[in-house]
């Protein structure tokens, strides 16, 4: 019960101190003790689970039970080889989903919240999994609380709790506050505050009293352990593909046994098949191998600094066609620097480097609000907290007039945090005897709550005429693409309310500060634009400033592209929507305007990105089709309403995820495309050879060895097959659009049909080489098996060699090159090789009834399976010219 007991008995209980925290030893001897602070999830399945998994399929039970069968009709070959295949695929899927499973617990790790805490005597950022029973934890707005807290300090501090209590209305917090009655409820503890819950107004300091399943939060976990599936729309569509697949395969396997009871062929023989067949032809492995790719290509995204939370996100970045980015840190470099002040009426100069003088009194009065109305700290060349503020603390040190001096003769007592609707913060100093009010924010903000101005050290009456020539001053500076802050106070003789401090401000001037474009967004910028995405740019800045940089940077080709929040507030929003298209630039936006700006671009058929950083971006995050939140600046708000993070805060980042989200479809799409092909060319195959009462050219088991080696390894090779170069050249993929748009279905269909067609004439070669034919009878053993044995080398070799007409819809496999996908290549070879043990080591060919071939049926079983492969090449340079004929 820490809410009924005083902080300084707290921090005695867990032997820390306020102003150093634990030390770095203590902090590892807890951890040792509690473990780490995360709540208990689901337990992760065991390899035998999985495995054991992999069986549960009924054409799998059927199976082993033919294998059964087999033995007991004393064919062992057989019966081991079916065993062994179904052995070899289960373990396949074991590796496939523990793969899967791992690539996705690593991304969950990346995406940890972090925390604040005071250790060794200074702050640091850790994972919030690190924190222990004992740790001070600095919360500000926007901020996770990591464990369950008993406050030390509070100022204006709000803690929305609804994840615990179920109140939506944000919960007052005061660390002063004591509970005697030891059946407080939880929402009534306004000096705790708790796991789960988010801080979205003020800022704090507790000392963790409970971590991981021991806190408020964990005792009601439970339900985490819930095994729920959260598959993609994609990999549900694929699975019900699978499905609809399996059904017609079961159909086909019935017809086929249906007329192989009418011929009076082996009616066990032709069951066999019939299932060996079903096996091969339904695609049980996609939606493991769809897993793999997606994992995989999320892997690599986060070492290019872009962490997708959601599978289902990686489907959609290939279909964005606006990108709305903030412009500071965003399109800019995030390292605010003051160039240029303007006070009493007069612009000076801020040296870039070594220190200056206060010319004036009313220039260090200046100077001194920026400091003090400000929670960034910079010492020995390393600042923390806002840019912004850092960058005003910055402007302090080379004026002499240092935070960490300032804030301890002229302590804080009160303050109103920075709010993006006010566009102001202010606090409230001790101030000789007495106490000040410093304020800094828009100008135009300040402007509406000021009644006078310091000119030349006098205070006197803000009139309209001064007024507008501090407003043309900040015009003059945001022309330059300067970003304009102001600063104002007010004396008062007792400690104010945050609600009072606001009012009847002295205005002290301006500063302007420039945070350069980075260099690399401008050829991203245009990288997006040739892939038919426009880039829009949304910002809190002035609208001249915002049109400056949005020109500099080729986001926006004139001034009249950009528009501000109070002329979007005057159109109604149906207008507005008719005309959101014609802008690339919102400037002095809040965070409300930015759902308004995205419902706009969707009222149009677009698919939108939009980044956000702080609380109140969590809704148009959410709103967007794909949130992306900041890794750096960004609150833990934003980060979990977003879809993705980015690690570096750059937009170029953006622009890379969405490249790689194309590719990772487009490689999804290769890989499906090319186990239906290869599934389809078995049953044409089989399916012929019965209908018209030949001879069938494969074993059962030889079927199954097939589905083995060609639906595994080449099919994962093409699902990490490097990106297409051209690929950012193409417009966005329409989120209507079908998979199997764009000719897909009949590459698919064509590259079956040939596969199947090949094997028979493969089959149909060997047999005329001894004398026989389709229709011929009681064809010898030993010609049937040799026969057999051409169509079993076809049948997979061609689908080997078919996998690198799979890498591109358009280009030559000669020119994206044949040894470029390194994967693809080996997969290839090996499935070669394997091939080749089967058919010349004595005791595999035995078991798989097969035989060696002379070298010039070798060249004829090689050249048909090449047959495919030529044949997509040749559709392949038709479509070429035919594209450039347009």
């Amino acid at each position: 019960m820490w809410f009924s007991k005083p902080v300084d008995e707290v921090l005695d209980a867990f032997h820390v101190d306020q102003a150093h925290g634990l030390s770095s030893a203590d902090a590892r001897e807890r951890m040792t003790k509690y473990g780490e602070n995360k709540l208990k999830g689901k337990p992760e399945k065991s390899l035998a689970a999985l495995f054991f998994s992999q069986l549960k399929d009924m054409l799998i039970y059927v199976l082993l039970g033919a294998a059964v069968i087999t033995l007991v009709i004393g064919d062992y070959s057989d019966a081991i080889i079916i065993l062994i295949v179904v052995l070899l695929n289960a373990i396949i899927g074991v590796v496939q989903e523990f793969k899967a499973e791992k690539a996705i617990e690593a991304l969950q790790k990346l995406s940890v919240p972090r925390a604040l805490v005071r250790r060794d005597g200074e702050v640091r950022e850790i994972d919030s999994r690190e924190i222990v029973p004992g740790d001070l934890v600095i919360l500000d707005a926007g901020r996770l609380i990591p464990a369950d807290l008993r406050l030390t300090e509070s100022a204006n501090l709000q803690v929305e709790e609804s994840a615990l209590t179920g109140e939506s209305v944000p919960s007052e917090k005061k660390a002063r506050d004591i509970y005697d009655d030891p059946k407080t409820p939880l929402g009534d503890q306004s000096n705790m505050a708790f796991m789960s819950t988010l801080a979205t107004y003020g800022r704090g300091e507790g000392v963790a009293v409970a971590t991981g399943m021991n806190t408020e939060i964990g005792k009601i976990a439970q339900v985490l352990d819930a095994d729920d599936e959260d598959l993609t729309p994609l990999q549900k569509r694929l699975a019900a593909l699978g499905k609809m697949l399996g059904y017609i395969a079961i159909a086909i396997c019935a017809v086929i046994f249906v007329v192989a009871l009418i011929q009076r062929r082996d009616l066990f023989e032709m069951f066999l098949t019939a299932i060996s067949l079903a096996v091969a032809a339904i695609p049980e492995g996609l939606p493991a191998i769809v897993a793999i790719v997606l994992a995989l290509g999320v892997t690599r995204m986060s070492r290019i600094h872009a962490i997708v939370k959601r599978l289902p996100a990686v489907e959609t970045l290939g279909s964005v066609t606006i990108i709305c980015s903030d412009k500071t840190g965003t399109l800019t470099r995030n390292r605010m620097t003051v160039v240029h002040t303007y006070v009493s009426g007069k612009f000076a100069d801020v040296p870039e480097k070594g220190q200056a003088e206060c010319d004036t009194q009313d220039m260090k009065e200046l100077i001194r609000t920026f400091v003090l109305c400000s929670d960034a700290t910079y010492e020995s060349g390393e600042g923390t907290g806002d840019p912004t503020e850092v960058a005003l603390v910055v402007l302090g040190e080379k004026y002499r007039i240092q935070k960490k001096k300032l804030a301890t003769i002229n302590e804080r007592v009160a303050e109103k945090p920075f709010d993006s609707d006010r566009k102001l913060m202010s606090t409230l100093n001790k101030e000789n005897g007495g106490f000040r009010v410093h304020t800094k924010g828009a100008i135009d903000s300040i402007m509406k709550i000021a009644d006078s101005v310091r000119i030349e050290g006098k205070v006197v009456p803000l009139t309209e005429e001064i007024k507008a020539d501090i407003l043309r001053a900040a015009e003059t500076m945001s022309d330059q693409a300067l970003r304009v802050l102001g600063a104002a106070y007010k004396e008062t003789e007792q400690i104010l309310q945050p609600d009072e401090m606001e009012k009847g401000l002295t205005v002290l001037g301006l500063v302007g500060m420039m945070d350069p474009p980075r260099t690399e967004v401008k050829n991203a910028i245009q990288k997006a634009k040739n892939a038919g995405i426009t880039c829009v740019m949304i910002t809190g800045d002035h609208q001249r400033t915002a049109a400056a940089i949005a020109g500099e940077l080729g986001i926006a080709s004139s001034p009249e592209q950009a528009i501000s929040g109070s002329e979007m507030d005057a159109v109604a929003d149906e207008a507005f929507n008719e005309k959101v298209n014609h802008y690339r630039v919102f400037a002095r936006v809040s965070p409300e305007h930015k759902v308004k700006i995205v419902r706009a671009f969707q009222s149009n058929g677009n698919i939108v990105s939009m980044t956000g950083d702080g609380v109140n971006d969590a809704p148009s995050l959410k709103r967007a089709d794909i949130g992306v939140a900041m890794g750096i600046t960004g609150t833990d708000v934003s980060k979990g309403a977003s879809d993705m993070i980015l690690t570096d805060d750059n937009f170029t980042t953006i622009v890379a995820a969405i490249e790689e989200g194309r590719n990772i479809y487009a490689n999804i799409r290769k890989t499906v495309v090319f186990l239906l092909s290869c599934n389809l060319g078995e049953i044409v195959a089989i399916f012929a050879s019965v209908l018209f009462f030949w001879p069938v050219p494969l074993m059962p088991t030889q079927i199954l060895w097939i589905n083995l080696i060609t639906d595994t390894l080449p099919a994962l090779a093409l699902g990490v097959d490097p990106g297409d170069p051209e690929i950012m050249r193409r417009p966005p993929r329409s989120a209507d659009e079908g998979f199997f748009a764009g000719g897909v279905a009949f590459r698919a269909i064509l590259g079956g049909t040939l596969i199947g067609v090949l094997t028979l004439c493969a089959f149909y070669f060997g047999l005329n080489e001894h004398g026989y034919g389709l229709w011929s009878k009681n064809i010898p053993e030993n010609t049937l098996t040799y026969a057999e044995t051409m169509a079993f080398v076809v049948l997979a070799v061609s689908q080997l060699f078919y996998s690198l007409a799979m890498r591109h819809s358009l280009q030559s496999i000669f020119r994206i090159g044949l040894f470029s996908n390194r994967y693809l290549a080996g997969a290839i070879a090996l499935g070669m090789l394997l091939q080749y043990a089967v058919i010349s080591i004595p005791v595999l060919s035995g078991a798989f009834h097969v035989q060696m071939l002379t070298m010039s049926d070798w060249l004829v079983v090689i050249g048909l399976s090449l047959v495919p492969l030529a044949v997509s090449e040749c559709v392949k340079a038709v479509m070429r010219m035919a594209f450039e004929k347009r």
